[in-house]
């Protein structure tokens, strides 16, 4: 019992504290504003983080997750999924999303890094795994794919959150995926491919539904 307090007690810091970093930035978040906001106590806060720095690198070990995905006739539709699945979960999530602000932060990129290289380490991976089933084409060369789809998922993302028209940014990802996949998959996979923005919806509800099923 009182380990799952602590446990919800993390993470209600944790969520809290990168809903001030998505509002107001790395530099302007402060410890006071947490505690205002969370109604916690600093001994409490400082029970689970000793300082808004390791809150900062918590909040980046977060960044890099497969939550909904699940093994897929194609390795290159798993590869969507999870850009997809990202997508679909950074504007729900505000530790996701503290993560992507982290990341482009200058300040906070200086103390902590990002995790932008484990993101392409892990598309590398799918990606190879296309490339060696026959799914690529033959110039794709997956480690290159992986680092110009990990900047132009950033890339999108940001603009999509500051233009002042509402956009979907599970669409706009969908749409680059419509862009790039022909230039590098081979026709017969990519006719195949299902990349609906509302995917990753499912595929979360199917994940949700499986795990159910498991405890029941």
């Amino acid at each position: 019992m009182r380990q799952d307090r602590a446990i919800r007690t993390r993470k209600l810091i944790l969520e809290n504290m990168a809903s001030l970093f998505n509002e107001v930035g790395y530099d302007a978040a402060t410890i006071a504003a947490l505690v205002e906001r969370t109604g916690l106590t600093r001994g409490a806060l400082y029970f689970h983080f000793a300082s808004k720095e390791d809150m900062a690198r918590a909040v980046l070990d977060e960044a890099v997750t497969t939550e909904g995905l699940s093994p897929q006739s194609f390795k290159l539709q798993e590869w969507v999924d999870l850009g997809l699945l990202l997508a679909h979960r950074l504007p729900r999530e505000p530790v996701l999303h503290a993560a992507i602000r982290l990341a482009v932060d200058p300040k906070a990129r200086r103390l902590f890094g990002t995790r932008w290289p484990d993101w392409v380490a892990l598309g590398r991976e799918l990606l190879t795994e296309a490339k060696e089933s026959g799914e690529l084409l033959a110039h794709a060369d997956p480690a290159a794919v992986s680092r110009v789809f990990v900047g132009a998922w950033t890339g999108v993302q940001l603009v999509t959150e500051v233009l002042e028209e509402k956009l979907s940014l599970a669409e706009e990802i969908a749409g680059l995926y419509q862009l790039l996949l022909p230039s590098i998959v081979t026709p017969a996979v990519l006719a195949k491919l299902d990349l609906s923005p509302y995917r990753a919806e499912r595929l979360l509800r199917e994940s949700d539904e499986q795990e159910a099923a498991g405890h029941g």
